[in-house]
């Protein structure tokens, strides 16, 4: 392959553990392919089960927020992290969840430019503070974001999906992960 998922060693599907392989396959019959994350993460089993368990945790969970504002962090913040990887997938997903082809482009750019709401707007405000600078939180954000109707618990999942994405990213730009091409047309 001239362009390889990574750069580290990507197993056989037929070669992994049974939970991680009936994941994968169900991955790829749910979306027609199989994103490269599941694989080159499978690289390393422990690990591979760890990540997509929190990762489902947080996203795939019902709440405050909702499914499409789940994504909007992680594409903003991944944008400034640098993850390719991370905004062209998640960015897939946000634009099918949000039924808007233009929310991830605008805020992958940059989201105080993007057709956000106030709302969403206070969310990633704080989830850049997070991203660039979590050590100056202090009381006036939290102020700011029950402002906009978020509980402790969505503040708490603003900051969780922000730090796991953090991880995510740089073990992805580590990697050399590519994104799939079935990801740019997605949504569009």
């Amino acid at each position: 392959m001239s362009h390889p998922i990574s750069r580290f060693p990507v197993p056989e599907i037929n070669d992994l553990p049974d939970d991680i392989k009936q994941r994968i396959l169900s991955v790829q019959e749910k979306a027609g392919f199989v994103p490269n994350v599941f694989l080159a993460l499978a690289h390393r089993p422990e690990e591979f089960r760890a990540f997509f368990a929190y990762h489902d945790a947080l996203m795939e969970k019902e709440g405050g927020l909702s499914l499409a504002e789940r994504e909007m962090i992680v594409v903003t913040t991944s944008a400034a992290n640098g993850c390719q990887y991370c905004v062209i997938a998640h960015g897939a997903v946000l634009r099918i969840r949000a039924k808007n082809s233009l929310i991830a482009d605008q805020v992958a750019i940059n989201y105080k430019k993007a057709d956000v709401t106030a709302r969403e707007r206070a969310m990633l405000d704080f989830a850049m503070k997070v991203c660039d600078s979590g050590a100056e939180i202090d009381n006036g954000d939290y102020e700011l974001l029950y402002a906009h109707g978020f509980s402790d618990e969505d503040i708490w999942d603003i900051g969780a999906i922000t730090a796991f994405f953090g991880l995510s990213n740089r073990l992805v730009n580590v990697t050399g992960m590519r994104p799939n091409d079935e990801f740019y047309l997605m949504g569009r």
